[in-house]
């Protein structure tokens, strides 16, 4: 039996907020009610004024951001805005206000950036959108970025990672209050997935690190880039520079934070993930982007994503169905 106890949801909103970063949760908790929950949502921003979403859609607020009364759960939404600039202290006041009285503080996306400019993930774990998480990390400097994670949860602070995630901490934060069961429904009626398999790498664009500082390891990684089919063992690789193993290993450790092996693997797996969004079969794209085997492939995709090549081509290959006239199941 569900808890019938009326919870108090504000959102916080302002001009540029991200409008599926507000709708989405809302939409979960005003769907946890028909299944027994009682939640209260109200839009709050800092001044009482209605704002403009990202969109240009004008969103109606219900009140100002003030101490009183006090919410159950207080959701900043993100912005497209302030990961490029900084976030302006009346926001971040407008965050901090409720904050202290809230019984537990969400963010959406970008989200993060407003409670890290009050304050509030100081010494804390965080997500947000894989994108900026190098962005939020580098302005909370004492808060520990998970850049992987779909949402994190801190005490009884809460991040997600980028717009639908959203969707995902919204039903975490209703099992929390409901169980599991009730969740369930929230999901189904939504046909979004209860608990998503992997973290936000599989959304991810291919891999885009920083070219190495050295022209030698450019060289390296040009090779690599250019041909992942190659022979690029370490042997190898020492070879184009006629170095040895330990000091080629030194270089890659120095400036990539990685292994040659692993730098190879990486190349590889995003060239594999790109043929799957292409259309290949799982044993066309690792055979064309190098893998030994099928088998080989497959691992480092369960390593990464926690899926398979076969699952990810499923969620990410195209949106149509294989099939002409295959029905769409109203279930997650």
């Amino acid at each position: 039996m569900a808890d019938a106890t009326p919870h108090g949801v504000a959102i916080l909103v302002y001009d540029g907020v991200t409008l599926l970063d507000v709708a989405g949760p809302a939409e979960v908790f005003k769907e946890a009610n028909r299944f027994g929950a009682d939640y209260r949502i109200v839009l709050l921003s800092p001044t009482g004024a209605d704002v403009t979403s990202n969109l240009g859609v004008r969103i109606a607020v219900d009140g100002a951001v003030s101490s009183e009364p006090a919410f159950g759960t207080l959701v900043v939404a993100g912005s497209d805005l302030y990961p490029r600039t900084r976030v302006p202290a009346d926001l971040a006041d407008a965050a901090r206000t409720p904050a202290a009285m809230a019984g537990r503080v969400a963010s959406i996306c970008t989200g993060a950036f407003v409670l890290a400019a009050a304050g509030l993930l100081d010494g804390k774990r965080a997500t947000t959108h894989w994108k900026v998480a190098h962005e939020l990390a580098a302005r909370c400097p004492t808060c520990r970025v998970e850049p992987d994670a779909i949402y994190v949860r801190d005490g009884a602070m809460y991040t997600s990672a980028g717009v639908t995630a959203g969707i995902d901490l919204a039903l975490a934060l209703v099992e929390e209050d409901h169980g599991p069961g009730l969740a369930r429904d929230v999901a189904r009626a939504l046909v979004v997935y209860m608990q998503r398999a992997g973290g936000q790498s599989q959304f991810s664009a291919p891999l885009q690190g920083p070219p190495p500082r050295s022209s030698a390891l450019r060289k390296i990684t040009d090779l690599v880039t250019a041909d992942p089919c190659g022979n690029h063992s370490l042997g190898e690789l020492a070879k184009h520079l006629n170095v040895s193993t330990r000091h080629l290993t030194r270089l890659f450790r120095d400036e990539l934070s990685t292994t040659p092996a692993r730098y190879v693997e990486n190349i590889r797996f995003d060239m594999a993930r790109a043929l799957l969004d292409q259309g290949h079969t799982a044993t066309q794209a690792a055979a064309l982007a190098g893998f030994p085997s099928y088998e080989s492939m497959r691992r480092v995709f369960a390593r990464k994503l926690s899926i398979s090549p076969a699952a990810y081509q499923r969620r990410f290959g195209t949106t149509r169905r294989a099939e002409a006239g295959q029905v769409v199941s109203g279930r997650a």
